[in-house]
């Protein structure tokens, strides 16, 4: 029988790096020496991240208490160590903290509780006084709004004519309804929102009372080198620490935005201006979307008090200025000098977790931003975002 020679031939004979490349690129090869993703990749990354996006919004009932306890059991850990180190025992000084907390901001609460109600008694009087101002301004001066209402009823009154038909008035719901329906949805959030904060309170007395556990079962579950072992610690420790640094100039900013409020309003004149600085401060700690809903209560009790729209329109205006001076401008240079992240990804990061978690969101935008860029740094896939977020 015949034999038949094989001839060995080199993988790339006859073929040129160009040619091989254009080759691995039509065919979805996977990435090259040069480290680029290919098309396929980048789909499965896009996808990935809609679909972790997507995740994130659904499981937002579990999501928001756990890292809020996580952020909270970071923010506390330097005073159970002080008490600790006072020969208090761990669990007995965690829950001593959590509850000087509880006491503090319940305090707080209970402070204004009495001038927030008479406010609240005083919002069918605003609203009254309110729609006599605008309708007075409105028959005074028709404005655009008006004028073009008008030209949208005259056109379904010529289209009801041209089909015949006779045009029927749109059904008024009452404003005392539409009232109670708005009071009814914000009291069903609030108790959600209570009922996150409690299990956030017990998390972080869980997780203070813990310890070094978690930090040394991350530690080993990290890997069995020393290498792996010694990144994971610093990552935890930078973590640990701009979080702290973090809720410490969100806390001044808050209480500068509260004293210059107090100032500004008592300099306008404005009863319970201490009240109002004090609410100021304490829903600032909501980034933006605070600033916005005190700008409009203070408007509104400055009309109130004083009858004019031009004085409920200064007071709004002085305080915008202030939050937005202290809270928008300073504080936000602060907090990312704290986390050492650039400005720009900042805001963008509290408005994409504004969109996500509503009011949560916003909230706890900055600190989620300042753990991803801790694990980027540090992770060699990670690059981009941490380059992304640095200063």
């Amino acid at each position: 029988m015949r034999k038949t020679k094989h001839l060995a031939v080199a993988p790339d004979a006859g073929v040129s790096p160009t040619d091989k490349d254009t080759t691995d690129r039509q065919l979805g090869a996977p990435a090259t020496e040069s480290g680029k993703l290919t098309r396929i990749e980048i789909a499965l990354i896009i996808v990935a991240a809609v679909a972790l996006i997507a995740a994130m919004r659904v499981a937002e009932p579990f999501l928001v208490p756990l890292v809020t306890g996580i952020l909270l059991s970071y923010t506390l850990r330097p005073l159970v160590s002080l008490l600790e180190n006072l020969h208090v025992p761990r669990f007995p000084a965690a829950a001593l903290v959590v509850a000087i907390l509880v006491v503090l901001v319940s305090a707080t609460i209970y402070s204004v509780r009495d001038d927030v109600n008479d406010w609240v008694a005083e919002l069918p009087v605003a609203a009254r006084k309110l729609r006599h101002a605008v309708a007075d301004s409105a028959r005074q001066s028709p404005g655009p709004m008006t004028n073009m209402k008008a030209a949208a009823a005259e056109l379904d009154k010529a289209a009801a004519e041209a089909s015949g038909k006779p045009s029927v008035a749109p059904p008024v719901v009452g404003v005392q309804a539409q009232f109670q329906e708005f009071v009814t949805d914000q009291s069903s959030r609030a108790l959600a929102v209570i009922a996150e904060i409690f299990v956030a309170l017990l998390l972080a007395l869980f997780l203070l009372a813990a310890g070094d556990t978690f930090r040394r079962k991350l530690a080993k579950i990290a890997g069995a080198s020393l290498a792996r072992r010694r990144v994971t610690i610093e990552a935890l420790d930078e973590i640990d620490g701009q979080i702290q640094l973090y809720m410490m100039t969100m806390l001044l900013a808050n209480v500068l935005i509260a004293l210059a409020t107090w100032g500004a309003l008592f300099a306008l004149g404005m009863a319970d201006a201490g009240m109002w600085g004090a609410v100021t401060g304490l829903v600032h700690i909501v980034p933006y979307a605070g600033a916005i809903v005190a700008t409009s209560a203070i408007g509104l009790a400055m009309f109130v008090q004083t009858g004019s729209i031009s004085q409920g329109i200064i007071a709004a205006g002085v305080v915008m200025a202030i939050a937005s001076t202290i809270g928008m401008g300073l504080s936000t240079w602060m907090q990312g000098r704290a986390v050492h992240m650039n400005p720009v990804a900042v805001f963008v990061g509290v408005l994409f977790f504004g969109w996500l978690w509503g009011g949560w969101g916003l909230l706890l935008g900055v600190p989620i931003l300042a753990v991803l860029k801790s694990v980027a740094d540090r992770v060699e896939t990670m690059q981009p975002i941490s380059e992304l977020l640095k200063n």
